[in-house]
C-alpha cells in the first residue's frame, strides 16, 4: 500500500466535511481513476466499431492537440 505526504496545504483548501483530509484525497484519487478507466473503456468500444483503428502517431497527435 502506498503512502502519500502532502505538506503546506493552504487553510483555504482544507474544508471541513466531517472527514479526514486523508479520506478526501483517497476519494479524489479513486474518482479520477474510475473516470479515466471509464473514458478508456468508451474509447475501446468506439474503436471496436471502426473499420480502421488510429495509428499510434495519430493518437499522439490528438493528445498533443488536446494539451494546447
Amino acid at each position: 500500500m502506498a503512502t502519500l505526504t502532502i505538506r503546506n496545504v493552504r487553510p483555504g483548501v482544507v474544508k471541513s466535511k466531517r472527514r479526514s483530509m486523508e479520506q478526501e484525497v483517497r476519494d479524489l484519487l479513486e474518482a479520477y481513476v474510475a473516470e479515466r478507466r471509464s473514458i478508456l473503456e468508451q474509447m475501446e468500444r468506439a474503436w471496436a466499431t471502426q473499420t480502421r483503428r488510429p495509428t499510434a502517431k495519430q493518437i499522439e497527435s490528438w493528445i498533443g492537440a488536446g494539451r494546447q
